[in-house]
């Protein structure tokens, strides 16, 4: 817990030196948010022939979330790099570096999702019960992230050429998932592929379906349960494994 207030006080930090002297602040993300997504939802909503009223709610919550998961596997590659001086003069939990990273992106998260209620008053429409299950859904969601961001943290310490290549499969990422088309829109031999062999997709849906009024299906809940679970195990194995060489690789 004294770990968490820490790395919770150290992101606060991040986002108030960033924005300091801004008059608007953070919410100047959640600007440039909301004029992304209005840009992309008007084409591609356009290009596709989807109804805008349910096409702009979906792409809302997908390039919300997107930027979420992108910008925590980013910038968790960089978790022990950046923090290099204080790893190599303070005896902090290394997992504190990777809190620190998941709270500020987090909080920019919280900023962001701010346009999705104002997407759907536009429409008139209004979130439903099933809107609660975000709340274990982020929680699993935020496992998984953490888990990912605990390996990549040690690996681009050590290979730091890996960063860029992540951050390239990264943008491609967003292009095979469903967040700019829907994925009714598939055919559905290309389906099983594309969708169900994405992991991003299934830490989507568990947000995206109950705040557009669904609850995502058994195979997105279970398989986000499984990757939380293994990828906690493998994370574990790793750092214990290779926890004594970071410091060596900084």
């Amino acid at each position: 817990m004294g770990n968490f207030r820490l790395a919770a006080l150290l992101g606060w930090q991040d986002v108030a030196q960033r924005y300091r002297r801004s008059s608007v602040g953070a919410f100047w993300l959640t600007i440039n948010m909301g004029v992304l997504i209005g840009a992309l939802g008007l084409i591609f909503g356009t290009i596709f022939r989807s109804p805008m009223s349910e096409f702009l709610p979906f792409i809302c919550v997908g390039l919300i979330m997107w930027g979420y998961y992108s910008q925590l596997i980013n910038e968790g590659c960089l978790s022990f790099i950046s923090n290099t001086e204080t790893m190599l003069q303070l005896p902090l939990p290394f997992f504190t570096y990777i809190l620190r990273t998941w709270w500020r992106n987090s909080i920019i998260l919280f900023h962001n999702i701010v346009i999705f209620p104002v997407v759907l008053l536009i429409f008139g429409k209004f979130i439903s019960f099933n809107a609660l299950l975000v709340i274990p859904a982020f929680f699993l969601v935020s496992l998984n992230m953490l888990w990912m961001m605990v390996i990549l943290s040690v690996i681009c310490t050590r290979y730091r050429d890996l960063t860029q290549i992540i951050q390239n499969i990264m943008q491609v990422g967003m292009y095979v998932t469903p967040i700019m088309w829907q994925p009714h829109q598939l055919p559905a031999d290309k389906s099983i592929l594309i969708l169900d062999f994405n992991p991003f997709y299934h830490l989507i849906s568990v947000i995206r379906d109950p705040l557009l009024g669904g609850t995502g299906t058994l195979l997105n809940w279970g398989v986000v349960v499984v990757m939380a679970l293994a990828g906690w195990t493998a994370a574990l194995l790793f750092l214990n494994r290779f926890r004594s060489r970071v410091t060596y690789w900084l």
